[in-house]
């Protein structure tokens, strides 16, 4: 009997042609307006934090990679029943975190990096289960490098420092989850 099945083809193929075509104009085709302006400020945390213009492209692009091929997976029903009750604890954990970034911004002087370092790492972890039946180890390595970068406790005490230009990019990524959260998009 012949094993060949066109629909997992067809989930292979575009896994592999949008994990080549990461660009921002492909973003932006998957990925809401605000998104789009968080993604850029963390962008430009990255590019600042790091002084190195095409590392941080690359923690981008491989972010902008995962979440196109979660979303596709998540189009095709490709999740079991378990892995979608994981995606629904990851959803709550990014809504929480998102909670958690806001205070840390609002409210002075309660900043604490290893609060924020251990929740990227557990999410991290977690969103590791959810593909891990899915998607390829080189993904799974996108995975930890896009985690690992912003769960830098370095990065995140600049980020949540009192020093420009990350107050400004601090508020413009506060200022686009608050309204992903009022939207009900996150």
């Amino acid at each position: 009997m012949d094993s060949f099945n066109s629909k997992d083809m067809a989930l292979r193929t575009q896994k592999k042609l949008l994990s080549k075509m990461a660009s921002k104009t492909l973003a932006h085709l998957f990925i809401d307006d605000t998104s789009g302006e968080i993604l850029d400020e963390f962008y430009r945390v990255s590019k600042e934090f790091t002084g190195n213009r095409s590392e941080s492209q690359k923690v981008l692009k491989n972010l902008v990679k995962i979440a196109v091929k979660v979303g596709v997976l998540f189009r095709h029903q490709q999740f079991s029943a378990d892995e979608l009750r994981l995606a629904e604890d990851f959803k709550r954990r990014l809504r929480r975190g998102a909670l958690t970034v806001i205070s840390f911004h609002e409210v002075a002087f309660t900043f604490e990096p290893s609060v924020m370092s251990d929740f990227l790492a557990e999410s991290r972890d977690l969103l590791l289960r959810l593909v891990a039946a899915h998607l390829t180890p080189k993904s799974h390595g996108r995975i930890r490098h896009v985690f690992n970068h912003f769960a830098n406790p370095d990065l995140l005490t600049k980020l949540y420092g009192p020093e420009e230009p990350y107050t400004s990019h601090r508020k413009k990524i506060c200022d686009g989850l608050n309204k992903l959260l009022e939207e009900g998009t996150l």
